[in-house]
Formats: C-alpha cells, sequence, structure tokens
C-alpha cells in the first residue's frame, strides 16, 4: 500500500476486498454477537466496538487494519481511536451494507447483513 494512501481514513468495499485477498490489509469487524453470526466478510476478525479498547494490544501494527460494521458509523468511530494511538486503521464506507450491494461474498454463503435490535436481547 503506498504512503499516500496510508493518509486515507476510508476505503472503498472493492478495494478492502482487493487489499484483503492479497493479504495486504486486516479486517476487523465491530458490530455485536447476533450481527456476526447473521453474516460477515470471510477472514475478518470480531471484536466488537466496547470490546475494542482492551484488545487493541492484539491487532498486528504491520499492515493496515480495516475496520467494519453495518453501514459504517460504528467503525468510523473505531478507525478514529485506532489511528490515534498509530494504527494505520480505514474505515469500510459503507460497512457491510455497501460491501453485500456490490455483490461482494458475505460467510456464511447465504447470510445476510443484520439489523439493529431495539429490545435489549
Amino acid at each position: 500500500m503506498s504512503e499516500e494512501a496510508s493518509n486515507e481514513t476510508a476505503v472503498s468495499p472493492e478495494r478492502a476486498a482487493e487489499l484483503l485477498e492479497s493479504g495486504e490489509a486486516q479486517l476487523i469487524d465491530v458490530r455485536q454477537d447476533y450481527e456476526w453470526q447473521a453474516g460477515r466478510i470471510a477472514g475478518a476478525t470480531h471484536m466488537p466496538l466496547e470490546r475494542l479498547p482492551e484488545r487493541a494490544e492484539t491487532i498486528a501494527r504491520d499492515r493496515p487494519v480495516i475496520l467494519s460494521c453495518r453501514s459504517g458509523g460504528r467503525s468510523a468511530m473505531a478507525t478514529a481511536a485506532l489511528r490515534a494511538s498509530g494504527l494505520n486503521a480505514l474505515n469500510l464506507e459503507g460497512g457491510l451494507e455497501a460491501w453485500v450491494e456490490k455483490g461482494l461474498p458475505i460467510d456464511p454463503p447465504d447470510g445476510e447483513v443484520a439489523h439493529p435490535r431495539h429490545d435489549n436481547s
């Protein structure tokens, strides 16, 4: 990844797919457990947003980290926090919703993008 690209804070689903496939980047999904179970990007590490601070030291620093959530809001917060701590972090533009809209695969193949729960379950 070029130095110029390291100054960016967001990455398109298509570019993220290229970086992940080539091994140039890692992916962390900051959604809740039920969202993760419904569908996710293959190869992602699940690290719910509220647990990110305690697990940040486990994130590899040798390559960029792409953060994802359902629509890009939570992962934008996570991206800002990780960038402030010195990591080369990028937000997946539009989150998993945009990933799926672009026709990119999720795991399991029949998975879906879970919508927020408002009943605290």
